[in-house]
């Protein structure tokens, strides 16, 4: 424990973040570190508890409390507190590939699993771990880790997000030959172009692959494969391939009046957005534009909420965010007991920002779409929403369309963000490999039907955090490891 007293000479103090109508007027992230000095306070927090939950990372009520990678929390905490940078730094790479990723858009499960929560606040456990590394990266800690034997087998990957990258990182450090696989122009994938920059910069993403690259790791962009390659070149060039494209097949909304002009799923109008950012400072208009239009966005989670505020740094003249549940507590309930993942309501940055701008908080609760209503040219100009409520029967709770209760609002823009289901047939014909009935890849572990083919990430689990897919990279990796040389040390 780095200080015994130190929960309770400390309060926590997050880092504060630009003002919602100042960070607005761009795309930047928007929070401000704070000294070192309290950075060190706020180390000291850490209780180094008997049983750490914040490192746990085990599913408690349906929901994952703590860390999935299983981060050595307390040990960094401690070494951070005393002032030993890089040792913290070694410890938290020991179990994190890119802390830089998920000190920035994790949940941070730990922290609602620290027991400093459950009568106080608790430990800032994200914020330290993006002191750490960017202090790893600002004093020239963080270097090139070139392998110095190479084992002589080659690994593909298909696909670069944060399985994909994890997976590749670990591989490469083992000694394999890796070749990244990305359709985008730039890697990334989720972490470029599914969150928006003012949530993760792209520099931070390219700064992570251009030292791969440096270790070795070959990236090819711009490169679908199952149509620019087949899966067959693959297979006969590579000693195994990891698939790790994600679960990138939107859920569809079906209600008359879909084919209207002006609806458009949630991540081909964050692409655009990010797309264009980075080519024009979006100067070149070839992004899916919310300016001066009524936004409707459907679908009440994160990605709903990049979505809002995405749309409100557009210039939006109204954004309303659908969801189909019941608003969640403000406080845990009885049902849901620490360490588990709390269930309460939060409001998230893009939400803030639309209350600031147009006056209340942007959420509709209970309530879906039952009709897009279009001109005569065929323009979205409303949708026609009805609200929801919840029965029980059998012991299942089930919904209803409440009768009398529908409204039209004036809709421009609908934003579909109701999830995934699954991954994009194509990749998965093409490697002939089996999907189970939520339509991910089938795995034994991580090894598919197919001989030499492996899975991880969402493309293996369904849509799930940035740190677990991280989880799932580092596993694969070590299954493709065992698999190319009888044993892994990974």
């Amino acid at each position: 424990m780095g200080k015994p007293t130190g929960f309770l000479e400390y309060q926590r103090q997050e880092t504060q973040a630009v003002s919602p109508l100042e960070r607005i007027k761009n795309f930047n992230e928007f929070h401000k570190e704070i000294n070192e000095q309290e950075r060190v306070k706020q180390a000291a927090r850490c209780m180094d508890c008997g049983v750490p939950f914040c490192q746990n990372g085990k599913m408690l009520g349906g929901m994952i409390s703590g860390c999935p990678l299983t981060n050595l929390i307390p040990e960094w905490n401690e070494l951070l507190y005393r002032g030993k940078k890089e040792q913290a730094l070694e410890r938290l790479l020991e179990t994190n590939n890119f802390p830089e990723f998920t000190s920035r858009v994790c949940p941070a499960l730990c922290e609602k699993a620290c027991i400093c929560g459950v009568h106080d606040s608790p430990v800032t456990v994200r914020e330290n771990e993006k002191a750490i590394i960017e202090n790893g990266f600002s004093s020239g800690l963080i270097k090139p880790r070139i392998p110095v034997v190479r084992s002589g087998k080659s690994v593909a990957v298909v696909g670069s997000g944060p399985s994909g990258l994890a997976a590749a990182d670990l591989l490469n450090r083992r000694g394999h030959s890796v070749t990244v696989f990305e359709r985008s122009d730039r890697p990334g994938g989720l972490l470029m172009y599914g969150i928006p920059n003012m949530k993760l910069e792209k520099d931070i993403v390219l700064r992570r692959t251009a030292l791969m690259e440096l270790e070795g790791v070959e990236f090819r962009t711009s490169c679908d494969v199952g149509q620019d390659i087949t899966a067959e070149e693959l297979l006969d060039s590579f000693d195994a391939v990891v698939l790790a494209c994600g679960s990138s097949q939107p859920r569809d909304i079906t209600a008359p009046g879909r084919d209207a002009a002006g609806i458009h799923f949630a991540v081909d109008f964050l692409k655009a957005t990010t797309k264009s950012l980075l080519d024009s400072g979006l100067k070149d208009g070839s992004f899916i534009s919310a300016k001066d239009k009524n936004v409707i966005v459907i679908g009440g989670g994160d990605t709903g909420n990049d979505c809002v505020g995405t749309a409100v740094r557009h210039g939006c003249a109204s954004v309303i965010q659908l969801e189909m549940m019941p608003k969640l507590p403000d406080q845990r309930a009885a049902n849901n007991p620490f360490p588990e993942y709390p269930r309460i309501c939060k409001t998230d940055y893009g939400q803030e920002e639309a209350a600031a701008v147009f006056g209340s908080d942007p959420r509709i609760y209970q309530t879906t779409v039952k009709e897009f209503i279009k001109d005569e040219s065929g323009a979205l100009t409303a949708v026609k929403t009805v609200k929801l409520q919840f029965t029980q029967q059998d012991g299942r709770r089930v919904m209803s369309e409440v009768e009398g209760s529908e409204e039209i609002l004036p809709c421009e823009l609908c934003l579909i963000a109701a999830g995934f289901i699954g991954c994009q047939s194509y990749i998965a014909e093409a490697f002939g490999v089996e999907l189970d009935g939520r339509n991910n890849v089938a795995a034994d572990g991580f090894a598919t039907n197919v001989p030499k083919v492996f899975t991880a990430g969402d493309m293996h689990i369904g849509q799930s955090l940035v740190v677990r897919a991280i989880r799932e990279g580092r596993d694969c990796a070590a299954a493709v490891d065992r698999s190319l040389m009888g044993y892994t040390n990974l």
